[in-house]
């Protein structure tokens, strides 16, 4: 089919623009209002409570018998229709006269705070057939976190969020996994959408969110076409309050600590550590006795120095504060939301000043946000929202990563910082590794980020050419950009030589200002238009809804990318108990070729509410509500791994190795071909089935949510198995499948006892996954091969040259270590390294030919992604007083230390606080082998010797709170004053014994990565 035309959206807005109706109001005129109040069949319902919306005069009338009333307004003015198990209802004083109030009777997840938003549309919770978990930001701690995610960890069923990458603020993000994976050609992160666009909300205030909701069947993920098979995180901003003016304003202030970070060694054990490794590789001991003696008494500290660079440089807690003013209102032509908020965290540095600057990683974020909607007339509804977010982010010019692995592991007995004449110490090994120079004498540089959000949205209803039909169209224009500034500095270091002259080495310069740098320069614009269609018909409720969009996103010297589609939903149910959705997008991805760029998704879902049938009736006594749901669908995904850009187009490159001519034999570069194109590229395709249920129980104060959930995804790309006769590989083809399957809970209890009110939840999701397909090497031994193992591996950060980095699944077995020659010489021949001797690691021979080298490395199951993931709590208020808490963690979860216990280098003899821990003669039971300074491929070897559970359950977050009672707070003419206490990754209980490392983030605090950290935060809110 042809491409979707940018003139047919065109066409379309002239369409709607053409149909747009403006009846002109006049503001705040007096009038007199009478209406009538009736139900959905059209009978009159008496005793209505009719008021004014923020009528400080409590002016309050109510219906007759007839369903008649009367009231004297403005014409601002919002009049409020409140009766006993209807919902309520808000209508313009001016538009009452038009015709009938319809109440609607409130049933049972159809109330006035059950509406779920789903894409361009929204439905109350009874109505929902797709499996959609929402939270709103009222169930939240406020945590003074630079990071939002922190604060939904472990709240949402089928949810897994895991930080990721190092912790420095203002780069503390963390990744998003729906449900499982099913491709193995990527972490599969979910689409995050804010108001319908995509984009990320770990940068936002608490403040401005609503409600966040997480989308995970085809039901409502087909609506998005390629670009949602991962998933939805859907985020909704607050909006101008239907039926209050208030104004909040809150203040917190907070000490974050380390969870885990190094501890160094001192000298004398670093120092008798060196000697044993030396000697371990045939060498001599390096220390002598007065060196160690010194070390121990400290008597010399400038030959001898015995530092303790993590001590002396970092801190044990670093500031955080954040605050937030609101305020919301509105009448009945205009609604508004307005937040401005500061956030402020202070870095973990320590030990550097310098008058010019501070070194020191310090962030700071504002945000501000206005959202508009505006009531133009009975038929037009404008929405407006402009928001905004500075962040700036100072740090050290040596680079956090540089700067961090030099307090980590350098050596104690490097250097004294400071020599005897006041220049910094250093050697010829470490000529620029001086830490409170790198602080002070090195320059700092600062990251201003700016970005500017903005929406608007027009819906205008047209009634006059079909009853229950409107027209939306919807904008959205993002744009973001860095500016980096700062100052420039370089440093000299000196050693005390035993003649006592000064060796330097590097060169000082002065500070001096650094030249600014514009990048990161993103713009982003993205197009909604189509209709919807909403009508009742007696019994039978119908809504329908289509959009055409495209989306564009432009950053500097990048050509810009582009999404096109169209969506389209119909959503029908019947007397409120059976219902049916069809979801169908008909969407394109420039990521292939021309006539192969448009895929439809269609999806469908069904839902029946059995607990209003008859023969329900007389379970009545503990089920209220049952529901009954299933999906299934076709959803695509255009991110298909690592191939370049146009991967279904050719591409050549003139840095190939070239020809010799003339007479001067000189070397011309020549033109090579890369990786051969593949026309034939398409999406993947994911299959996805979800059944579950909906009840409530015992009154409504237990309800339980549970799911089934299989996904099959298929075209996944995978290496090419063609001949090579050509002498070029084939960049990738789409002859990859693989699935997942689980199921998730949750379940929600609240109750009411006396004056205490109590709320307990949790939520768990169980998955495994498989995979069914991939072209892997001929002759692949069977233990090797990935086919019919889970997608797995685990994660193996940058460390060391030694240690490598990346996913790690393939990897040897490890069986003890060597505890006498005599096992050596039984056992198969380890030629992982030139020697190996009592207090290596022994390794399993898998193919029997007594010899271990990378033919007998095994594909494991272990993996970074769970099995298993839950969270679980309470909150509960007893008068004035409040208090919440939040349990999460993770099953079946594997973290390899490796790149921890071998972290270092040559320079530092690959020694660090684990050494200590080595096997030695007399040690024969230690946990890791011996030491050695070179020669220690045999040890370092990718293989389960290192694998540790990542299982763990934490106390994620908790909050304790005090209310002023009223009588108080009147007399200071506030609502409301609430004090509060809260924390941030407070306790955690885990399987990794002594070892002292996090399980959610093992590399934090070690080698070159920033700290995860816990946060205790005191807060004050006001309401007025």
């Amino acid at each position: 089919m042809k491409l979707i035309k940018s003139k047919y959206i065109v066409c379309l807005l002239f369409l709607w623009a053409g149909m747009l109706n403006v009846y002109g109001q006049t503001p705040d005129e007096q009038i007199t209002v009478s209406g009538k109040v009736v139900g959905e069949d059209k009978k009159p319902i008496a005793g209505v409570a009719v008021s004014l919306q923020e009528d400080k005069t409590n002016k309050s009338v109510t219906t007759g018998a007839d369903g008649i009333f009367t009231i004297e307004a403005t014409t601002s003015d919002v009049l409020v229709f409140k009766y006993v198990g209807y919902r309520m209802v808000l209508k313009p004083a001016g538009e009452v006269n038009k015709g009938d109030i319809v109440l609607i009777k409130a049933l049972i997840d159809a109330g006035d705070d059950d509406n779920v938003y789903i894409p361009f549309g929204v439905r109350k919770k009874r109505e929902v057939t797709a499996t959609i978990s929402t939270i709103s930001s009222d169930n939240l701690p406020q945590i003074p976190s630079s990071s939002l995610t922190n604060v939904f960890t472990g709240r949402l069923p089928g949810l897994a969020i895991y930080p990721s990458g190092s912790q420095q603020p203002g780069y503390d993000a963390s990744s998003f996994l729906v449900r499982g994976r099913s491709s193995y050609n990527s972490n599969q992160e979910p689409l995050v959408l804010v108001d319908g666009i995509e984009r990320s909300f770990s940068s936002m205030d608490l403040g401005e969110i609503e409600s966040v909701s997480v989308l995970k069947d085809a039901a409502t993920l087909a609506w998005y076409g390629m670009y949602a098979a991962n998933g939805v995180i859907y985020v909704k901003t607050k909006r101008g309050s239907a039926t209050s003016t208030s104004v909040t304003f809150d203040a917190q202030a907070g000490l974050q600590a380390p969870l885990q970070v190094a501890r160094p060694l001192d000298s004398y054990t670093y120092a008798t550590l060196y000697n044993e490794a030396s000697v371990n590789n045939g060498g001599a001991p390096v220390y002598g006795a007065v060196a160690l003696q010194a070390y121990q008494d400290g008597s010399d500290p400038i030959k001898y120095p015995n530092n303790n660079f993590v001590k002396d440089f970092t801190k044990s807690v670093a500031p955080t504060q954040r605050y937030v003013a609101t305020v919301t209102g509105g009448n009945a032509f205009i609604k508004y939301y307005t937040l401005l908020s500061a956030y402020q965290q202070g870095g973990f540095y320590k030990g550097g000043h310098n008058d010019t600057y501070d070194a020191n990683t310090d962030f700071n974020r504002y945000n501000l946000r206005t959202n508009l909607d505006l009531h133009v007339n009975k038929n037009l509804d404008v929405a407006l929202d402009i928001g905004g977010r500075i962040t700036n982010l100072t740090f050290p010019n040596a680079g956090t990563a540089t700067f961090l692995n030099t307090v980590y592991s350098l050596p104690p007995n490097a250097f004294p910082v400071i020599n005897p004449n006041g220049s910094y110490g250093g050697t010829s090994i470490f000529t620029q590794n001086n830490p409170q120079a790198m602080l002070e004498a090195k320059g700092a540089s600062t990251d201003l980020v700016r970005n500017m959000i903005a929406t608007i949205r027009a819906k205008q209803k047209m009634d006059g050419i079909l009853k229950g039909l409107s027209g939306e169209v919807f904008y959205a224009y993002d744009i973001a950009g860095l500016y980096r500034s700062g100052f420039t500095q370089s440093y000299a270091t000196s050693e005390l030589k035993a003649d006592g002259t000064y060796a330097t080495y590097g060169t000082a310069a002065k500070v001096d200002y650094q030249g600014n740098v514009f990048s990161g320069n993103v713009r982003k614009s993205e197009f909604w238009a189509g209709f919807d269609y909403n009508r009742t018909f007696g019994k039978h409720d119908i809504k329908v809804s289509t959009r055409v969009s495209r989306a564009n996103y432009a950053s500097f010297g990048s050509l810009d990318a582009r999404r096109e589609g169209w969506s389209n939903r119909i959503s029908y149910n019947y007397i409120q108990r059976y219902f049916l959705d069809l979801t169908a997008s008909y969407a394109g991805s420039e990521v292939f070729a021309p006539d192969s760029r448009y895929g439809f998704f269609p999806a469908a879902s069904a839902g029946w509410i059995i607990s209003d049938e008859s023969f329900m009736k007389g379970s009545t006594g503990f089920l209220d509500f049952l529901k009954i749901r299933g999906s299934y669908g076709l959803v695509g995904n255009d991110a298909i791994g690592t191939a370049r850009r146009f991967a279904y187009n050719d591409f050549f490159t003139r840095s190939a190795t070239g020809y010799t001519f003339g007479t001067g034999y000189t070397g011309v570069s020549g033109s090579g071909q890369l990786a051969l194109a593949n026309p034939f590229l398409t999406w993947e395709k994911a299959y996805k089935t979800s059944v579950g249920f909906d009840a409530k129980m015992f009154k409504q104060s237990l309800s339980i949510s549970a799911d089934y959930f299989y996904e099959n995804r298929k075209d996944l790309t995978t290496a090419s198995l063609l001949p090579s006769l050509l002498g070029q590989s084939l960049i990738y083809v789409n002859e990859g499948e693989a699935e997942y399957k689980g199921f998730e809970a949750g379940v929600n209890y609240n109750k009411n006892i006396g004056e205490l009110n109590l709320n307990l939840f949790g939520n768990f999701t169980y998955n495994t996954s498989k995979i069914l397909a991939i072209n892997e090497g001929a002759g692949l031994p069977e233990y090797q091969k990935q086919l019919g193992h889970p997608i797995s591996s685990v994660i193996s950060p940058a460390a060391t040259a030694n240690t490598g980095a990346g996913y790690i699944s393939n990897m040897l077995i490890s069986d003890g270590i060597f505890q006498s020659q005599a096992q050596i010489d039984a056992s198969a021949k380890q030629i992982l390294s030139k020697d190996v001797r009592p207090g290596d690691i022994k390794y399993v021979d898998q193919n029997g030919d007594g010899v271990i080298n990378d033919l007998d490395r095994v594909r494991t199951d272990f993996n970074f992604v769970p099995k298993a993931y839950f969270g679980f709590g309470a909150s509960l208020s007893f008068k004035n007083f409040d208090a919440n808490f939040l349990f999460q963690g993770t099953s079946g979860r594997s973290i390899t230390i490796q790149q921890l216990v071998n972290a270092g280098n040559t320079n530092n003899g690959f020694l660090n606080q684990f050494s200590v821990d080595r096997w030695t003669p007399s040690n024969t039971s230690a946990p890791y082998p011996r030491l050695l300074l070179t020669d220690r491929g045999n040890n370092t070897a990718a293989s389960d010797f290192w694998i540790r559970s990542g299982d763990y359950i934490r106390l994620k977050n908790a909050e304790i709170g005090y209310s002023l009672p009223s009588s108080f707070t009147k007399k200071l003419k506030i609502k409301q004053l609430r004090l509060y206490a809260s924390g941030l990754n407070l306790i955690t209980f885990d399987q990794l014994g002594d070892l002292p490392i996090d399980p959610e983030l093992p590399e934090s605090g070690y080698n070159s990565s920033y700290p995860y950290m816990k946060i205790y935060s005191f807060g004050v809110n006001l309401k007025f």
